[in-house]
Protein backbone atom coordinates (compact mmCIF):
# COMPACT_ATOMS: atom_id res chain seq x y z
CA UNK A 1 0.00 0.00 0.00
CA UNK A 2 1.34 2.69 -1.16
CA UNK A 3 2.06 6.03 1.33
CA UNK A 4 -1.02 8.67 1.52
CA UNK A 5 0.60 12.01 -0.22
CA UNK A 6 -0.60 15.27 1.63
CA UNK A 7 -2.31 17.38 -0.83
CA UNK A 8 -0.76 20.88 -2.04
CA UNK A 9 -1.18 23.70 0.02
CA UNK A 10 -3.57 26.16 -1.18
CA UNK A 11 -2.50 29.82 -1.41
CA UNK A 12 -4.61 30.81 1.72
CA UNK A 13 -2.66 28.37 3.53
CA UNK A 14 0.55 29.43 2.20
CA UNK A 15 -0.21 33.21 3.53
CA UNK A 16 -1.18 31.76 6.64
CA UNK A 17 1.82 29.39 6.70
CA UNK A 18 4.48 32.76 6.13
CA UNK A 19 2.36 34.82 8.41
CA UNK A 20 2.76 32.74 11.42
CA UNK A 21 6.10 32.46 10.18
CA UNK A 22 6.03 36.59 10.09
CA UNK A 23 4.73 36.59 13.75
CA UNK A 24 7.34 33.59 15.31
CA UNK A 25 10.23 35.87 13.69
CA UNK A 26 8.86 38.77 15.45
CA UNK A 27 8.63 37.20 18.68
CA UNK A 28 12.12 35.79 18.93
CA UNK A 29 13.29 39.36 17.80
CA UNK A 30 11.90 41.35 20.42
CA UNK A 31 12.74 38.59 23.13
CA UNK A 32 16.65 38.35 21.76
CA UNK A 33 16.01 42.12 22.08
CA UNK A 34 14.60 42.30 26.17
CA UNK A 35 16.90 39.28 26.67
CA UNK A 36 20.41 41.51 25.94
CA UNK A 37 18.68 44.84 27.82
CA UNK A 38 19.51 42.50 30.61
CA UNK A 39 22.95 41.03 29.39
CA UNK A 40 20.97 37.66 28.97
CA UNK A 41 20.99 35.02 26.03
CA UNK A 42 17.60 34.52 24.43
CA UNK A 43 17.78 30.69 25.88
CA UNK A 44 18.46 32.22 29.55
CA UNK A 45 15.66 34.56 29.09
CA UNK A 46 12.90 31.77 28.57
CA UNK A 47 14.10 29.51 30.88
CA UNK A 48 14.27 32.33 33.81
CA UNK A 49 10.43 33.08 32.07
CA UNK A 50 9.38 29.33 32.56
CA UNK A 51 10.78 29.20 36.11
CA UNK A 52 8.90 32.05 37.05
CA UNK A 53 5.78 30.50 36.13
CA UNK A 54 6.81 27.25 38.72
CA UNK A 55 9.92 25.73 39.61
CA UNK A 56 10.56 22.88 37.25
CA UNK A 57 12.93 19.69 37.54
CA UNK A 58 15.77 20.29 34.83
CA UNK A 59 14.31 17.69 32.73
CA UNK A 60 10.69 19.00 32.27
CA UNK A 61 12.76 22.01 31.49
CA UNK A 62 14.45 20.40 28.72
CA UNK A 63 11.12 19.12 27.54
CA UNK A 64 9.69 22.39 27.40
CA UNK A 65 12.22 24.45 25.99
CA UNK A 66 12.61 21.49 23.33
CA UNK A 67 16.31 20.88 23.88
CA UNK A 68 18.32 18.78 25.56
CA UNK A 69 19.48 18.18 29.54
CA UNK A 70 22.84 18.80 29.06
CA UNK A 71 22.16 22.31 27.84
CA UNK A 72 19.64 23.24 30.48
CA UNK A 73 22.11 22.61 33.04
CA UNK A 74 24.41 25.15 31.37
CA UNK A 75 22.16 27.46 30.93
CA UNK A 76 20.86 27.50 35.09
CA UNK A 77 24.49 27.25 35.82
CA UNK A 78 24.60 30.45 34.05
CA UNK A 79 21.58 31.87 35.30
CA UNK A 80 22.68 30.38 39.07
CA UNK A 81 26.16 32.31 38.72
CA UNK A 82 24.51 35.54 38.11
CA UNK A 83 22.14 34.83 41.42
CA UNK A 84 18.88 34.59 39.04
CA UNK A 85 18.00 30.84 39.46
CA UNK A 86 18.91 28.36 42.44
CA UNK A 87 18.77 24.89 42.65
CA UNK A 88 16.71 23.19 45.04
CA UNK A 89 15.49 19.47 46.81
CA UNK A 90 12.02 18.35 45.13
CA UNK A 91 9.45 18.38 48.56
CA UNK A 92 7.69 15.49 46.52
CA UNK A 93 11.35 13.49 45.72
CA UNK A 94 14.14 14.65 47.39
CA UNK A 95 16.52 12.86 44.39
CA UNK A 96 14.77 15.61 42.24
CA UNK A 97 16.58 18.95 42.00
CA UNK A 98 14.25 21.88 41.18
CA UNK A 99 15.63 24.89 39.26
CA UNK A 100 13.47 27.92 40.65
CA UNK A 101 13.98 31.72 40.40
CA UNK A 102 15.39 33.35 42.96
CA UNK A 103 13.92 36.90 44.04
CA UNK A 104 16.07 38.91 41.39
CA UNK A 105 15.21 35.97 38.89
CA UNK A 106 11.81 36.67 38.98
CA UNK A 107 12.14 40.34 39.19
CA UNK A 108 13.95 40.46 35.81
CA UNK A 109 11.52 37.60 34.07
CA UNK A 110 8.74 40.33 34.99
CA UNK A 111 10.93 43.00 32.96
CA UNK A 112 11.36 40.78 30.36
CA UNK A 113 7.56 40.54 30.10
CA UNK A 114 6.88 44.11 30.42
CA UNK A 115 9.26 44.63 27.97
CA UNK A 116 7.80 42.62 25.16
CA UNK A 117 5.37 44.69 23.77
CA UNK A 118 4.96 43.13 20.09
CA UNK A 119 1.94 40.91 20.98
CA UNK A 120 0.33 42.59 23.60
CA UNK A 121 -0.36 45.78 21.31
CA UNK A 122 -2.11 43.96 18.31
CA UNK A 123 -3.35 41.60 21.07
CA UNK A 124 -5.23 44.48 22.34
CA UNK A 125 -6.83 45.16 19.13
CA UNK A 126 -8.52 41.62 18.84
CA UNK A 127 -11.68 41.12 20.70
CA UNK A 128 -12.07 38.90 23.92
CA UNK A 129 -13.44 36.67 21.70
CA UNK A 130 -11.50 37.05 18.79
CA UNK A 131 -8.83 36.56 21.22
CA UNK A 132 -10.30 33.13 22.59
CA UNK A 133 -11.04 32.17 19.16
CA UNK A 134 -7.17 32.94 18.26
CA UNK A 135 -5.87 30.65 20.90
CA UNK A 136 -8.47 27.85 20.42
CA UNK A 137 -7.26 27.81 16.86
CA UNK A 138 -3.56 28.10 18.11
CA UNK A 139 -3.99 24.79 20.14
CA UNK A 140 -5.76 22.87 18.29
CA UNK A 141 -2.98 23.47 15.10
CA UNK A 142 -0.71 22.21 17.78
CA UNK A 143 -3.32 19.18 18.61
CA UNK A 144 -3.99 20.30 22.16
CA UNK A 145 -7.82 20.39 23.01
CA UNK A 146 -9.31 23.87 23.36
CA UNK A 147 -9.82 24.36 27.52
CA UNK A 148 -11.82 27.18 28.57
CA UNK A 149 -10.40 29.28 31.30
CA UNK A 150 -10.89 32.36 30.34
Amino acid sequence: MAAQKTPRMDPLALEVVDLIGSVVARYHEEYEEAAAEHALTGAQARLLSLLSLEPLPMRRVAQRLKCEPSNVTGIVDRLEARGLVERRPDPADRRVKLAAPTEEGRRVARSLRDSLDFARAPLAGLSPEERLALRDLLRRMLGQSPRDDA
